[in-house]
């Protein structure tokens, strides 16, 4: 079979220099019509390459066949008693080498890249989350991954979004009523505001629910502005004149709990958070109608990064143990 077998008269020899419109995809061989090139040339034999990377021989016939079109060249004689490359295919074999060369080490640079991302894991979460649900869902991804370091900063919602936003972390958590500004989330599950007393306050007492007037009006122990807790009770008795000045403002979850349970005053707190307090009587849940206290969990990242490799997996993670 002559250089030129295989090549339609009038084909081209591919696009002028002046043709850019098409681009460098329409104009190279893909990725593995080289390979294949390179497997023809190495091993002598288009069957020996196909089985090498496969396919059929079929399909590497067609490839070469579709590569040959492409370039405008014939690239391999083929006959009974083996396959060979034309001169011409020695030359393209020489370029295709060291574009697939340059490929496996872009490969190579790649992975590392995926590696030193998949290393770390940065979560921000706000308090009740970081608290009461993160430790479960860390345990569970560490069985995953268990060579990706975790770092956790806990803070309220409005500080998780400041964060994700500045890229100091991969993943956030927040309990706010919606999602902040600039990110993007999911709901991963819903949490139940209550209102608890220690055991000798007035209202552990009560038989009638506590309407919305009356818990505006009483002055609470609460988280600081920010915090996805105050948010959800500021919205659910805006109407009723809003919350009245604050008992006491804590910057934590825990010191909040401790506060009630020392005796202090009322607050509106996570069933998460209390809910071992009051099985124990250490805390009293007083009843409440007429006010919406539930609120969304959300898992939020910065809009137009979804998460991947580590955070990707523990998103998949914190839902699948909530469902």
């Amino acid at each position: 079979m002559g250089a030129n077998a295989g090549v339609s008269p009038g084909v081209s020899s591919g696009a002028g220099p002046g043709d850019d419109a098409a681009g460098l995809a329409h104009r190279v061989p893909e990725l593995g019509a080289l390979q294949l090139l390179l497997a023809v040339a190495r091993l002598g034999s288009l069957g020996r390459a196909a089985r090498e990377l496969g396919i059929s021989q079929p399909a590497a016939s067609s490839r070469v066949r579709a590569m040959e079109r492409q370039l405008g060249v014939a690239l391999v004689d083929r006959s009974p008693r083996g396959s060979r490359l034309t001169d011409t295919g020695v030359l393209v074999t020489d370029w295709a080498r060291r574009i697939v060369e340059a490929a496996e080490a872009f490969d190579v640079g790649a992975q590392a890249l995926r590696d030193r991302r998949d290393s770390r894991l940065r979560v921000a979460a706000s308090m009740t989350i970081a608290e009461y649900l993160l430790p479960g869902w860390l345990i569970a991804l560490r069985r995953e991954r268990p060579d990706t370091a975790v770092s956790l900063r806990a803070g309220n919602s409005l500080a998780v979004a400041e964060q994700l936003l500045a890229g100091e972390a991969d993943l956030g958590f927040v309990e706010g009523l919606d999602v902040p500004n600039g990110l993007s989330g999911v709901v991963i599950a819903q949490d139940s505001l209550v209102v608890v007393v220690a055991p000798g306050h007035p209202w552990a007492r009560r038989r009638a629910p506590l309407g919305p007037a009356e818990l505006a009006a009483t002055p609470l122990i609460l988280r600081e502005r920010g915090s996805g807790t105050r948010q959800v009770l500021d919205a659910a008795l805006a109407a009723d004149g809003g919350l009245a000045r604050p008992l006491l403002e804590l910057s934590s979850t825990t010191a909040v709990k401790g506060a009630v349970v020392s005796g202090a005053g009322p607050s509106v707190l996570s069933e998460l958070v209390v809910g071992d307090e009051v099985a124990a009587g250490r805390l009293v849940q007083v009843p409440v109608e007429g006010v919406r206290l539930r609120r969304d969990l959300r898992a939020v990242w910065t809009t137009g990064h979804r998460p991947t490799g580590p955070a990707r997996d523990l998103l998949s993670l914190t839902r699948r143990v909530v469902a």
